[in-house]
C-alpha cells in the first residue's frame, strides 16, 4: 500500500494543476493495483475510472435544478450520491484489506 501522506500530497499537487481525476487514478493505481499489471489492463482500468468520473460529474450537472444557488432537492441528491459512494468505499475497503491471521 502506498503511503497515505504521499498520496494526499500528490493529489493536492495534481488537483492544483487541473488534474483531480488523474490524481484519483494515480491513488487507485498505487494503492490497489498490482505492480505487475499489464499495460492493457492499466489502460482499460484508467479508461473505466475516467468514464465513471465523467458519468458522475455529467449526471450531477444534469440533475441540478436551474439557478445559481443549490435547492433543497439539490442537496438531497448530493447527500444520496455521498451515501452511495460511502457504501461503495466501505465495501471496497473490506475487499482490499488483507485478512490477518489464520482461520
Amino acid at each position: 500500500m502506498a503511503d497515505r501522506a504521499y498520496l494526499e500530497r500528490l493529489s493536492r499537487e495534481l488537483t492544483d494543476k487541473g488534474k483531480l481525476i488523474e490524481a484519483g487514478w494515480v491513488g487507485l493505481r498505487l494503492s490497489a493495483i498490482p505492480l505487475d499489471a499489464s499495460a492493457v489492463q492499466l489502460n482499460e482500468m484508467r479508461m473505466a475510472f475516467f468514464a465513471g468520473a465523467q458519468h458522475l460529474f455529467g449526471s450531477i450537472m444534469g440533475i441540478l435544478d436551474p439557478g445559481a444557488e443549490p435547492t433543497d432537492k439539490d442537496l438531497e441528491r448530493m447527500d444520496l450520491i455521498d451515501k452511495e459512494l460511502r457504501n461503495f468505499i466501505n465495501e471496497f475497503e473490506v475487499r482490499a484489506t488483507p485478512a490477518k491471521g489464520t482461520a
